[in-house]
């Protein structure tokens, strides 16, 4: 096994593992943690670092995998991610909803959705 650490900015590191070739990580402490969220920029910057590849190329890969999530939900198919979670679509029934603005009860119309599962 090889192990590689990578700082991040807020005293954080992530800890790469290769077992034959697959990468996983792990976030030891810091970045990823102690943040309520994570903007694209924060996540295309820390997997280019951790991979030890550049943000343009690892732009391009997550613009990829989005793209291609995002059509494969749109047709109506299941996309699992082991170890991460499945997304899905879903159906929202129709229901009763009130205008913010009258407070006059109004029928909201039935919706497909996307669900995702973690895990």
């Amino acid at each position: 096994m090889l192990e590689t650490t990578v700082r991040l900015p807020n005293d954080g590191c992530l800890t790469r593992h290769i077992y034959g070739g697959v990468i996983t990580l792990s976030a030891i402490r810091g970045y990823f943690q102690t943040k309520p969220s994570v903007n694209e920029l924060e996540l295309i910057e820390a997997v280019a670092s951790v991979a030890g590849e550049s943000k343009s190329s690892t732009s391009e890969a997550i613009d990829a995998i989005l793209q291609l999530v995002t059509a494969a939900v749109a047709r109506g198919a299941t996309v699992q991610l082991i170890g991460f979670g499945s997304f899905s679509t879903g159906n929202r029934s129709e229901r009763d909803g009130r205008d913010p603005s009258t407070g006059e009860t109004i029928t909201i119309p039935a919706a497909k959705t996307v669900k995702f599962i973690a895990g």
